[in-house]
């Protein structure tokens, strides 16, 4: 695992795309058609509605790349640490799920999770037991406390009546075997997550994109790339004034399959690229300050056999947490179906390389030979064994036969395999010179899982606590 190389490359580096001046003027500006990205221009046309907001993906609809290749899994904010942002977006991004999902009709169930222990895993499922009885919700927000029909954040009885804020239960081998009889006798004891759930996240986008298309001033671009970035101030850091005039802002050009596109100025740009988004903070940083994105691919087979029957939990295994552990990196090949029932496994973790020649020379390969890992993305049959391997551990009786390649996904990883636990990072960067006015470019980077599950609270982290809390609007 230490020969495990991240890549620095950077938008637009062989110079190909030149600055064009902008043509037009948003007042907010995301980059990334994810479920994150778009959970945010939403979040901000419904905030801002006389202001602009404009979404730019890529691709020719929403969530192609990390948003439709996942478990679709609510979770319920388990395995991180308690003061981590994805502790506390997770926890508050699943009940503004769950909120959304009823008041939009989205398709979901709470269907609870077991974490299933053999004898030597006991201590695990323990002591994320006895963290789950103390996890306590992040201090109250003013700017959270202004009623817009989401539950306030709360202490460890944040409602009044006593309810945990991430109940759970540990269970004997015996009752875990009551609720799933297909477990392994290996299996001596459960941990039972019951606001754990599924959704259709397809679904769950298509209301987002909606909420934005109807909105005053908000606007999503498709099949449109973000090609060059860059700073644009009145002044320059002597106070030298712009001869070409317009306002603060960042100019970013984009560009369709048929044609160079528009420069638009972004008053504040959002960058919510996911897998590129290191792509396009590199491009503004110096060489040696780039952020190297690492790659870690997921594997899911499907299911149809013996060994699963009635199953109707999501079924975890205890990570893997010996010599090797990587429980930050991968919670196990677990056991996941979706809303009408069809179990499927995984995701496996597979980490990878990018091409030597990609990773070591600055030219040798155009921009778009970044996006390497999207040929790696077409299933087969060369994970099925190990998934197999797996999930015998719990699940004894599936058989090898009913397993099916389904699909891949990448993660987009800020460390490597030996790095230990990376947090969702937020980067903020501001114009050099840029006269009174502070215009920011925030990056979301490292939103992996679990990024679906948090990101409305994502969204309103952005929104209300940096955009709204940390500097003034303008």
């Amino acid at each position: 695992m230490r020969n495990i190389k991240g890549l620095t490359r950077a938008l637009n580096e062989s110079g190909k795309f030149k600055y064009k001046p902008p043509e037009h003027v948003v007042d907010y500006l995301v980059i990334g058609g994810g479920v994150v990205g778009l959970a945010i221009a939403q979040r901000l046309s419904q905030r801002f509605p006389a202001k602009s907001t404009c979404l730019v993906e890529r691709h020719g609809r929403a969530g192609e790349e990390i948003s439709s290749r996942n478990s679709e899994v609510i979770h319920s904010g388990l395995y991180y640490p308690p003061e981590s942002l994805k502790t506390r977006l997770c926890l508050r991004g699943r009940d503004m799920m769950y909120e959304r999902c009823r008041a939009y009709n989205v398709p979901y169930k709470q269907v609870g999770k077991l974490v299933v222990a053999k004898e030597s895993e006991q201590d695990y499922i323990r002591n994320l037991h006895a963290k789950s009885l103390k996890l306590r919700w992040p201090p109250h927000s003013p700017s959270r406390a202004q009623g817009r029909g989401l539950r306030g954040l709360a202490d460890l009885e944040g409602d009044g009546h006593g309810h945990l804020v991430l109940p759970t239960e540990l269970l004997s081998g015996e009752r875990a075997h009551e609720m799933e009889p297909d477990l392994s006798d290996s299996i001596v004891a459960a941990l039972w997550c019951p606001l754990t759930g599924i959704v259709d996240s397809h679904s769950f986008m298509e209301s987002l994109e909606k909420d934005i298309i109807d909105s005053e001033n908000g606007e999503l671009v498709y099949s449109t790339r973000a090609v060059r970035v860059d700073p644009h101030a009145r002044s320059n850091a002597a106070g030298v004034p712009d001869p070409n005039g317009g306002e603060d802002g960042w100019v970013v050009q984009v560009a369709t399959e048929d044609s160079e596109g528009d420069a638009i100025l972004a008053r504040t740009l959002i960058n919510a690229s996911g897998l590129s988004s290191t792509l396009i903070l590199n491009a503004l940083l110096p060489q040696d300050s780039r952020i190297p994105m690492y790659y870690a691919r997921g594997s899911y087979a499907s299911y149809h056999g013996p060994g699963v029957a009635g199953v109707s939990h999501l079924i975890y295994p205890c990570p893997h947490t010996g010599p090797n552990a990587h429980a930050f990196q991968s919670l196990g090949t677990h056991l996941t179906f979706d809303l009408r029932g069809r179990v499927r496994f995984g995701p496996d973790i597979e980490w990878i390389n990018p091409p030597s020649a990609l990773a070591e020379s600055k030219w040798a390969y155009p921009e778009e030979e970044a996006d390497f890992w999207n040929k790696i993305l077409i299933p087969d049959e060369s994970r099925i064994p190990e998934i197999h391997q797996e999930v015998t551990g719990y699940l004894p009786d599936v058989s090898l036969s009913g397993l099916q390649p389904d699909y891949c996904g990448m993660r987009p990883k800020l460390v490597p395999p030996w790095g230990g636990f990376q947090d969702f990072l937020f980067r903020t960067d501001f114009l050099a010179g840029g006269g009174s006015t502070r215009r920011p470019m925030l990056s979301l980077l490292g939103i992996e899982s679990p990024g679906l599950t948090s990101s409305l609270a994502v969204a309103e982290h952005v929104v209300e606590d940096i955009l709204c809390g940390q500097f003034s609007h303008q």
